[in-house]
């Protein structure tokens, strides 16, 4: 049965009357210090989810669990982070259940890792690749303040090494040159695994779609995904003025079995080969 109230150590939304969103861990004697005054901790553990609290100011703020969404609109970041808008088709398209094991690559800030290790849990695990150490203590401690490190490994790895796991159930590439590395991913995935990745241009697309024709790979998709928001204002519904349109464009596709990768080795030694000039 899902607890009433906030406990001690639970990420906690607390909405101000103005509309503003403050995210915090909660633990007996805390504080969080807002615009509109001081919320003790104290009063938010004893009160029920949805109810209200004040802050010294007499300001009432609302107590709510976080989305994932809202966790991911609060992380810590030095790059860009990816959008809640991609990640959700992602966790769908890459089949993220309890107990799947994925690699990621292209950490960053941790936005991906995030919902990957919060989907996968529990039985499953999160592998990470990054090549600056400065991006991956960011999504460690992204990590750790919701609790999830166990179900993360984080890789300090240049991926033209390949990968150290074998049979992951899927594999997400957020590099700048992922037809590079497919081979490895497939040298990762099962028989029939999820791939993805995403790009921010047309040539990129063009690119990794080309090789990923000519390799062992099936059902190749692409996609970008529009958000648009409206103003929830009943005498006046009208579309936001910031719409969060182009951000990336998805490719999604499935790893073949490995006695199909075997027959087209040669295919795939010699498009390897051809990737050494870059044109």
């Amino acid at each position: 049965m899902a607890n009433h109230n906030p406990e001690p150590g639970d990420l906690t939304l607390l909405v101000s009357r103005d509309g503003k969103h403050f995210l915090t861990k909660v633990e007996p004697g805390g504080s969080l210090h807002t615009h509109a005054g001081v919320v003790q901790h104290d009063d938010v553990i004893a009160a029920a989810w949805g109810t209200r609290v004040s802050s010294h100011s007499d300001v009432p703020f609302t107590v709510l669990r976080p989305s994932m969404e809202e966790v991911l609109r609060t992380l810590k970041r030095t790059t860009q982070i990816m959008y809640p808008k991609e990640i959700g088709y992602i966790l769908l398209k890459l089949s993220i259940v309890p107990g799947a094991r994925v690699i990621e690559a292209g950490t960053g800030s941790g936005g991906l890792t995030v919902a990957l290790a919060r989907y996968v849990t529990p039985g499953g695990h999160v592998y990470s690749y990054d090549v600056r150490s400065d991006h991956l203590d960011v999504a460690r401690q992204n990590i750790e303040r919701l609790g999830l490190e166990a179900a993360v490994t984080f890789h300090e790895q240049d991926i033209d090494d390949g990968f150290v796991e074998r049979d992951v159930d899927a594999l997400f590439l957020d590099v700048r040159e992922p037809w590079k590395h497919l081979d490895a991913a497939l040298e990762a995935l099962i028989g029939g695994g999820f791939f993805g990745s995403l790009v921010p241009t047309m040539n990129q697309v063009i690119r990794l779609t080309d090789a990923l024709d000519r390799l062992p790979f099936a059902e190749i998709e692409i996609c970008e995904l529009t958000l648009r928001h409206y103003r929830p204002v009943p005498e006046r519904i009208r579309p936001q003025d910031r719409l969060t349109a182009h951000t990336g464009y998805l490719i999604f596709a499935r790893s073949r079995f490995e006695s199909e990768a075997a027959a087209v080795d040669p295919a795939r030694a010699a498009w390897t080969a051809g990737q050494s000039d870059d044109r």
